[in-house]
């Protein structure tokens, strides 16, 4: 089997080369057919993986980054049904191995990745927004998590916590910041194209394919990868004190079962705010809009796991 790497060098601070640098000599020592690529600015990714599966045969890649590596490789991807996907993770919120319980040690991933490891099926995501489509593997949000991801993007806060290895911190500091500037409003969402429901004071809505979130938020605890559906989460009609309470049981799901958390399970949502609010895509800024349509893609993607 010939394996294809997109590494990203810069993720984490520079840890993703890091850890090529470390894993390219276990290869060639192991004999592995392998080729690599490595992205030089935002969403090369998503190019290098368009360019690789365009041929429609069948490929194994193996992303070297984080979750916005992942999101733009996924984003890339010609035709699910002939691609193989292996992850090595360098990133500070790792969601996207959770689920899949990825080992985040190297030496660990790369035994899975050439021996150990078997093919699962995972959904992938769909999000529509201000006239253009975005793939996502773990989620997509709109409101106060999507501007928790935007203000994460370039933050410094971000960049100290990673240097200490406490980088999966970033988005509950970020929000701990943020929340008190908050304003709720708000939001209707219609369920797989029939059943409406409206929230008046809300923080935030989430469609989510993984049940992790923001660097490790259990927020959708029974969502599954490949059942063929989209866990939502709502946070609405909470006083912000009870949201700093909530924050931190959110790490174990406990947040579900107060009033102000809603969960629904759909193959289709929309939701609409009223007002212009941050988009994310897996964490990744991606638009400021009124109104997202989320569904999942036709077609599964298989996945290296334990």
């Amino acid at each position: 089997m010939k394996y294809t790497f997109i590494v990203n060098p810069k993720s984490r601070s520079g840890r993703g080369g890091r850890i090529w640098n470390l894993v390219e000599p276990e290869l060639k020592k192991k004999r592995i057919d392998y080729q690599v690529f490595y992205t030089k600015h935002e969403r090369h990714a998503v190019q290098i993986a368009a360019d690789i599966t365009a041929d429609g045969q069948e490929h194994t890649l193996v992303v070297v980054g984080g979750d916005g590596t992942v999101n733009e490789a996924v984003n890339g991807i010609y035709d699910y049904s002939k691609v193989v996907l292996g992850y090595i993770p360098t990133g500070s919120g790792n969601d996207f191995t959770r689920a899949l319980r990825l080992p985040s040690d190297f030496h660990d991933a790369l035994e899975m990745l050439l021996h150990t490891g078997k093919k699962v099926l995972m959904d992938v995501g769909r999000v529509s927004c201000g006239g253009n489509t975005y793939r996502f593997a773990v989620s997509t949000g709109i409101g106060f998590d999507a501007a928790v991801c935007h203000q994460a993007a370039g933050s410094s806060v971000k960049t100290v916590l990673n240097k200490l290895g406490l980088g999966k911190l970033t988005y509950l500091v970020i929000a701990l910041r943020m929340l008190l500037a908050q304003q709720p409003g708000p939001v209707e969402i219609c369920l797989d194209g029939d059943k409406r429901k409206r929230f008046e004071h809300t923080y935030f809505a989430a469609a989510m394919n993984h049940p992790y979130e923001g660097g490790g938020f259990f927020f959708c605890p029974e969502a599954q990868i490949g059942d063929g559906m989209l866990d939502v989460i709502i946070a609405s009609d909470l006083p912000k004190w009870k949201i700093l309470l909530l924050l931190p049981t959110a790490f174990k799901g406990r947040h579900v079962k107060y009033k102000g958390i809603s969960i629904y399970r759909c193959k289709e949502i929309v939701i609409k705010t009223y007002r212009k609010v941050p988009v994310h895509a897996d964490g990744e800024p991606i638009a400021v809009e009124e109104e997202i349509r989320a569904a999942l893609e036709p077609k599964q993607l298989q996945i290296i796991a334990p």
